[in-house]
């Protein structure tokens, strides 16, 4: 049994809202899982590599963030959160560029690998309780009180955080660095006869990605005082749900423009799961919600250029009876 105390609602209840459900779930602690969306952003839409090992890495930033944190290091949490996904996504490139691993077999053995380091990390047990911890979170809550954000501290955190990453993903993306990633994602081929060495762009672009995916993962655990095992449970399928409507709606311009649109497009996603839950969803079906949102997104802008030829056929079939 781990020294830690374990929580007695486990990952199943929100404390904020009364769902009973996932604790990463929860649309009130959600106010920082855009960065997942943007670490995805760098991976899938940048770098063209779907990374499977979301789920994962996002629990193990959660989980190094918190024995960090317990261990009375609130900042140092942080750190060490970013370290643990770069370790992530350095193995997980290491497996598609030098072993030969196709990538989305590799995110899988990573987010497999990940379950039993996890709970290595977490000190053999599936459940870390921050009740007692000093955190970010408890520290803005202290420089906040008696101001007029008092109360707020986990939007202001959450939101300095996503500002912070489009920043650095703006610049760095025009960087020499940058515009390689875009280009290995673009067309790896013609990367390799132009002196670029994809492997060194995949390696860094899966590691700044996987380190914005803990880091998520570390303020969520620090955001709720707890972590489970199932914190990243789904992650990944409600990140590339909220890229793909953000990537709708604003993914024709700058690279500014993007990252915004992918903020967005989760809130719109979490909007969708706080009406599901306010019609009395069952929490058991917010995964289904989610599942039909990745296909609809994936599958509108294709039916919408099929719709011709569809209309075609049907008014064809009509005429034919």
């Amino acid at each position: 049994m781990s020294s830690y105390e374990i929580n007695p609602i486990g990952g199943n209840h929100c404390d904020d809202c009364n769902y009973a459900l996932p604790r990463g779930d929860c649309p009130e602690a959600w106010t920082d899982l855009s960065l997942t969306v943007l670490a995805l952003f760098l991976s899938y839409s940048m770098l063209n590599v779907c990374d499977l090992s979301t789920d994962g890495c996002f629990t193990f930033g959660a989980a190094v963030g918190a024995v960090v944190a317990v261990s009375g290091h609130p900042f140092l949490s942080i750190a060490a959160a970013m370290a643990a996904g770069v370790t992530s996504g350095f193995v997980t490139a290491i497996l598609q560029t030098k072993l030969g691993v196709d990538s989305l077999l590799a995110g899988i053995i990573v987010n497999t690998a990940l379950y039993s380091v996890n709970i290595a990390v977490m000190g053999g047990s599936s459940l870390i309780n921050m009740n007692r911890t000093t955190t970010v979170f408890t520290m803005m809550k202290d420089a906040l009180a008696g101001t007029p954000l008092k109360g707020r501290e986990d939007i202001l955190i959450a939101a300095i955080a996503v500002i912070l990453v489009i920043v650095f993903l703006v610049f760095f993306l025009k960087t020499r660095l940058g515009l390689a990633i875009r280009a290995t994602g673009n067309n790896s081929d013609m990367v390799k006869s132009s002196s670029i060495n994809p492997v060194f762009t995949t390696v860094i672009g899966l590691c700044v990605a996987n380190a914005f995916t803990a880091l998520s993962g570390c303020l969520l655990s620090q955001s709720q005082k707890s972590v489970d095992i199932n914190i990243g449970q789904g992650m990944v399928t409600i990140a590339l749900a909220s890229l793909l409507i953000g990537g709708t709606l604003l993914g024709h311009g700058g690279i500014f423009v993007r990252a915004v649109g992918m903020v967005l497009g989760s809130f719109i996603f979490r909007l969708v799961y706080t009406i599901a839950l306010r019609f009395n969803m069952p929490a058991f079906m917010l995964k289904l919600v989610s599942s039909v949102i990745v296909v609809l997104a994936i599958s509108g802008p294709y039916l919408k250029k099929q719709w011709p030829q569809i209309r075609r056929r049907m008014t064809h079939t009509k005429g034919g009876r």
